[in-house]
């Protein structure tokens, strides 16, 4: 195979050849990392990008959790792919603390996306074609009524493309997923959010934690182009898919002079299919608790 070239961003990413990176994909046992504790008995994957590839202290802009954010489908796992078919997505995140401009050890990193026709698990029997009011109103809900985290509109329990891994002691986690797809008037995005002081419950939920930053990643045009020639997301036909440049959250993520736009490359610059390496630094404020302590059920 080639090492990896191609959709480098060199003010966020440090490429390494795939040999290097295919050698530390190894089990190890997982240690709980203070501030935050489990119960729950896993195992870690050897991080791809083993440290924060840049040392830019950028805090990363409050972006809305969207309404498809439900906690209880959120489990503690470095797998979040479950049953879903597309490009695997091996991702990266570097947690930077802005007191400090270091590592952050311990956080909790907490991602959801749509899988690769633009649904959403929990919300399965919620069409990605038709538009957020038209929704609620089947459900007979109103626009004017509805509170991110607070109106419950979640249809069922599936759990894929939801999941959550702590930072090491280098302030990295990794999770591998699929690139997500698209859903009506929103460009392709990853919901992401990181907590303190957290804990586990035994079925690999948080109990309790504080969240400490609410964002949206995002991919190049370029990549998303050819990805999105593939199958399953070129069978997407019903609508046309937003690109960042118009998306209505995409500029709420360059506040600060953050960039929200994940850097990737392809495991094997000739097949994209084969799989894709992402990695971005996220910056939060430790004391700016948004949401203390939620409930597991």
């Amino acid at each position: 195979m080639k090492a990896l070239t191609g959709y480098q961003q060199t003010r966020n990413f440090l490429a390494k050849p795939l040999y290097l990176l295919v050698a530390r994909n190894m089990k190890r046992d997982f240690t709980s990392h203070a501030p935050g504790n489990t119960t729950v008995q896993i195992q870690t994957q050897a991080l791809l990008y083993e440290t924060i590839q840049n040392d830019t202290c950028v805090l990363s802009p409050e972006v809305t959790a969207g309404p498809y954010y439900w906690p209880h489908s959120q489990t503690i796992r470095q797998d979040m792919t479950e049953t879903q078919d597309g490009v695997p997505l091996w991702l990266d995140i570097g947690v930077l603390d802005m007191a400090t401009c270091k590592p952050l050890e311990g956080a909790m990193v907490d991602l959801w996306h749509c899988n690769a026709t633009g649904s959403y698990s929990s919300f399965t029997e919620l069409s990605p074609n038709t538009k957020f009011p038209g929704l609620l109103s089947e459900l007979g809900k109103n626009v004017s009524d509805f509170e991110v985290g607070t109106t419950d509109i979640h249809t069922d329990s599936q759990t894929w493309l939801r999941g959550m891994w702590p930072t090491d002691k280098h302030g990295m986690m990794q999770m591998k997923t699929i690139f997500p797809g698209f859903y009506i008037e929103r460009a392709i995005h990853i919901h992401v959010q990181v907590h303190t002081d957290w804990t586990t419950q035994d079925n690999g939920t948080l109990v309790l934690e504080n969240t400490v930053s609410t964002g949206q990643l995002y991919f190049e045009e370029e990549l998303e182009k050819k990805v999105m020639a593939l199958q399953p997301y070129a069978s997407h036909t019903q609508i046309n898919r937003t690109q960042n440049d118009v998306d209505m959250e995409f500029s709420k993520g360059e506040t600060n002079g953050y960039n929200p736009v994940v850097s990737v490359v392809p495991v094997d610059d000739d097949d994209l299919a084969k799989g894709l390496i992402g990695y971005i630094t996220i910056g939060v404020d430790t004391t700016a608790i948004e949401d203390e302590h939620w409930s597991a059920s």
